[in-house]
């Protein structure tokens, strides 16, 4: 298929499959006349490609993951081999970032309410000056 069958095939634009071919995540077969040519295995290759980048990995991440992306959907089964790495990472990213916000969040409804001790964890008592005063 041609660049455009894969386009509309995937439900992703041109400019992105260029992309997705200059970052080596896609190689794509050359006609005599330069016209690039996929196979049927890109297009579950390409919303791989999208599942990936969605998530919040880079094109960079997503090389270790280019000899699982044929083989149906990547968040299915076991991880393959050579994208533990670049989970791995991923969660701890993702584990940095929750203890940053669950600190913010803690510091903040001891803000509001002068001692977060006394708080269920993940509720935010209201502060006296900014609740509304009842209607007599």
């Amino acid at each position: 298929m041609l660049i455009g069958e894969l386009a509309r095939a995937s439900g992703v634009t041109v400019r992105a499959l260029r992309y997705y071919e200059q970052q080596g995540l896609l190689e794509p077969e050359r006609a005599v006349n330069g016209y690039r040519q996929y196979d049927g295995s890109a297009v579950a290759k390409v919303r791989n490609i999208q599942l990936l980048l969605s998530n919040g990995f880079t094109a960079q991440d997503v090389r270790g993951f280019l000899p699982c992306l044929d083989d149906g959907e990547v968040s299915l089964g076991p991880a393959c081999p050579p994208s533990v790495e670049a989970v791995s990472r991923k969660v701890a990213a993702l584990e940095e970032r929750i203890a940053e916000l669950s600190a913010v969040r803690d510091r903040l409804v001891q803000a509001l309410t002068g001692n977060a001790t006394t708080q269920q964890p993940g509720t935010i008592a209201r502060h006296p000056a900014y609740t509304r005063p009842a209607h007599e």
